[in-house]
């Protein structure tokens, strides 16, 4: 019997299995990377929060996202602006148990890098108590840029895991580092690491 039928029978559990894991979305063409993302941590049992930045909806759209994570995705500060109610981005970051950005476009990486927040996205990870993931997307050369280099750096200085960004063709047309590492691959290194937390 293999791992995965052990898990979909419960001799064996699964690390995903009721996480609360908050999914940060930003402006970057790999958005659209989100929606299997999204449908793989509920599949493998993962509640799933997403936040999506207002760049980011011009490449997936909130229905998308909140059809296949089965909640409201969060796109702004404010929930009802004739209320004043809005999204407690202390609370958020609260309730996840880790939270992944994906893609971390240059802009997301440079905000969180130097403490800005001028979106929920950013407002959440200066929030959040739980370990945060980031996997990287831009064009080759935005990545291999010193600016990027050293806010990747910087942010792993500050104790965040910053997935190394695969070569291979990207939208531009051009060919090297910069894609987005894949939805199944951020999945396997999610389930790694609550499976040392074991």
């Amino acid at each position: 019997m293999t791992a995965n039928q052990q898990v979909a029978d419960g001799s064996l559990p699964a690390p995903l299995q009721s996480r609360r894991l908050l999914l940060g979305v930003s402006g970057s063409i790999a958005a659209y990377k989100a929606a299997p993302l999204v449908r793989l941590l509920v599949q493998a049992g993962a509640e799933v929060q997403v936040i999506l930045t207002e760049a980011a909806a011009a490449f997936v759209t909130p229905l998308t996202l909140g059809t296949l994570s089965k909640k409201p995705v969060l796109t702004g500060f404010l929930r009802d602006a004739a209320s004043g109610q809005w999204h407690n981005h202390v609370e958020l970051g609260l309730w996840a148990e880790a939270y992944v950005i994906a893609p971390a476009s240059a802009n997301t990486l440079g905000q969180l890098a130097n403490g800005l927040c001028p979106n929920l996205l950013s407002a959440v990870y200066l929030s959040a108590r739980c370990p945060v993931f980031l996997a990287p997307a831009m064009d080759l050369d935005m990545y291999a840029h010193p600016a990027v280099q050293q806010n990747i750096q910087r942010l792993r200085s500050f104790g965040n895991h910053v997935f190394d960004s695969p070569s291979g063709a990207l939208a531009s047309g051009l060919s090297g580092p910069g894609r987005m590492l894949e939805p199944e691959q951020i999945v396997a290194e999610l389930s790694t690491f609550f499976s040392q937390l074991s």
